[in-house]
């Protein structure tokens, strides 16, 4: 929603030049659910004006056309539905897309206040990360694969909005499943991705507008060079913090949002770091390294990782302890830092660091595809043993499952990077 928030504004002054006291109307479709491979994200937007402009995209251009059709009739009717679409690979080819998948799409007579605000505030670095509640029509497809019968949908709902604090405005009626649906508004706003859930037998919507996500590098090394560099690619906001005002210079970073000269424990509140912070300590000297663990960790960060030897984690951990941290804090610290590449150079280095920073943030185990892909095969091929056609199809199945991570994984860092150039989605 955030990409397309200029073409907005746009259309609604070309509105007002016009005199169109009433304003513009504009219906939105938005993607609820997906299955298998599917062209576009949970999140993704299509918008489209009274007068039959098009901005944004549910399938990549696959159904864009009768998804457009759907939300003029949503204008003309008031009610929401969510429609199913089966996109067959030969589709996708058509517009230069690797391979189909299934989406469900929510289409209304309207955007949501709610939302909107949410995107432009979170797109300006104003107010907080939240997640907007939309409340499916009870008719909506099930969360199962298959064909079904699109419904007659409902009149929009009123949307609830749960914030990065937990707060939650509104209520589903439920004190409990209040709070089950605030715990699953804060996972999808820490890994970035809408999402639909189920709870107390209700379909909800959990479209997430994050604050940016923040890389936090203390110690400006050579290996911070690169890092803070990928880190940009991939939409982080970042900071390099270093005591040495001879390294932290921006001529050696060019790239990084913000330079920090001091001590990372006494800077902390400057920065206002936090629990949505990743955190990469390099510095590998013990009189800034372990004060800025202390003080990631006992501010909650997401991510806390450092370099050293085994032996020096060792040290640490015991050094750490005696000082007081808990040991459930340190528990959660990434020592040594980095998923296994088997790399040497500073690059490879940084690459490591960086991909482990993007596996916490999106619940990736840091496997390959390939081993994943497997796990399947064999776990489908336990759940429901079968043999000559049958198992031929379980191993179609894990192959078009690895597809499908390969390109859910590879659409949200290319949206993390788009959301950088043209902020939000």
């Amino acid at each position: 929603m955030r990409e397309l928030l200029d073409t907005l504004d746009a259309w609604r002054a070309e509105a007002a030049d016009d005199g169109l006291d009433a304003g513009l109307g504009v219906g939105r479709a938005v993607v609820v659910r997906t299955f298998g491979s599917a062209p576009r994200l949970e999140g993704a937007v299509l918008l489209v004006t009274d007068d039959g402009r098009i901005a944004g995209s549910v399938s990549g251009g696959c159904v864009e056309g009768a998804a457009a059709e759907e939300i003029l009739a949503a204008r003309r009717s008031g009610r929401e539905r969510v429609i199913r679409y089966g996109i067959s690979d030969e589709q996708a080819w058509d517009v230069g897309l690797a391979c189909g998948g299934t989406i469900d799409v929510l289409v209304s007579p309207g955007i949501p206040a709610v939302a909107e605000l949410a995107a432009r505030e979170t797109r300006e670095g104003r107010g907080d990360g939240r997640v907007i509640v939309t409340p499916l029509p009870a008719d909506a497809p099930p969360p199962v694969f298959g064909a079904y019968a699109t419904g007659q949908g409902s009149e929009p709902a009123t949307p609830l909005v749960i914030h990065e604090d937990g707060r939650l405005d509104g209520t589903l009626g439920d004190a409990a499943q209040d709070a089950l649906l605030a715990e699953a508004g804060r996972e999808a706003l820490l890994k970035g991705v809408s999402r639909t859930v189920v709870v107390g037998g209700r379909q909800l919507f959990l479209e997430a507008y994050p604050v940016r996500p923040r890389l936090v590098v203390v110690g400006a090394v050579e290996v911070a060079r690169t890092l803070v560099r990928m880190a940009k690619e991939l939409g982080y906001e970042t900071v390099v913090i270093d005591g040495r005002a001879a390294f932290a210079t921006p001529a050696r970073f060019p790239d990084v949002d913000r330079l920090v000269i001091g001590w990372p424990d006494e800077v902390a509140d400057e920065i206002g770091l936090g629990p949505a912070d990743a955190v990469a300590v390099l510095a590998h000297d013990v009189k800034f390294d372990e004060p800025a663990i202390v003080t990631a960790l006992a501010r909650g960060c997401r991510y806390v990782g450092a370099v050293g030897s085994r032996r020096t984690q060792v040290d640490r951990r015991a050094r750490l302890l005696e000082a007081g941290v808990d040991p459930a804090d340190l528990d959660r610290l990434r020592g040594p830092i980095g998923l296994d590449l088997g790399g040497r150079l500073p690059a490879e280095t940084a690459l490591s660091i960086l991909a482990e920073v993007v596996a916490e943030r999106r619940g990736g185990r840091g496997l390959p595809l390939r081993d994943l892909a497997r796990e399947r095969e064999h776990q489908a091929a336990s759940d429901h043993p079968a043999s000559g056609e049958h198992e031929a199809a379980h191993q179609h199945e894990a192959a078009h499952q690895h597809e499908a991570a390969h390109q859910h994984e590879a659409a949200h860092e290319h949206e993390a990077a788009h959301q950088h150039e043209a902020p939000g989605r």
